[in-house]
């Protein structure tokens, strides 16, 4: 990409994710909407959960690109409202499994209907052709950056 000028502004902006904060601000406030007391780093935990139930905290810390302590806390958080359970591998006693309770399981269907529907506030007017162009280059940004 030599030879392309960005204005600083718009490279910055593009780096720091102002669309993805505006999303995970709007999702948030969605989920206060319709009721649900979990945060979007909380849902983000739960929703690698709900696709396979029982992960360890680090197959967490892989899933949600978070370092160990932040999973730690959001399991802590996620267990205090008895929305996860740990236990512990029998294959492995060093190993902590998080493991969806009934609650846990309940707001699936909800939540993901709220997520759903912030994903179509956001897209509105977006085609399905701009949609794919922009996940071919964020991945092809990604993995340019990723292969260190």
């Amino acid at each position: 990409m030599e030879g392309n000028q960005f204005k600083k502004g718009e490279l910055y902006s593009f780096i720091t994710g102002k669309t993805s904060t505006a999303i995970g601000r709007r999702l948030q406030k969605n989920f206060k909407r319709a009721g649900l007391e979990i945060t979007i780093e909380q849902w983000s935990v739960l929703f690698h959960l709900w696709k396979q139930d029982g992960l360890s905290q680090h197959q967490l810390c892989e899933s949600t690109f978070r370092d160990k302590p932040s999973i730690t806390r959001l399991v802590n958080n996620l267990e205090k409202n008895k929305l996860v359970k740990r236990s512990t591998d029998k294959k492995d006693k060093r190993i902590n499994l998080i493991k969806l309770t009934a609650t846990g399981r309940k707001i699936e269907e909800r939540s993901m209907a709220v997520a759903n529907q912030t994903l179509n506030e956001a897209l509105e007017g977006v085609t399905n052709g701009q949609i794919e162009i922009a996940r071919e280059v964020l991945q092809m940004v990604y993995d340019n950056l990723s292969g260190e």
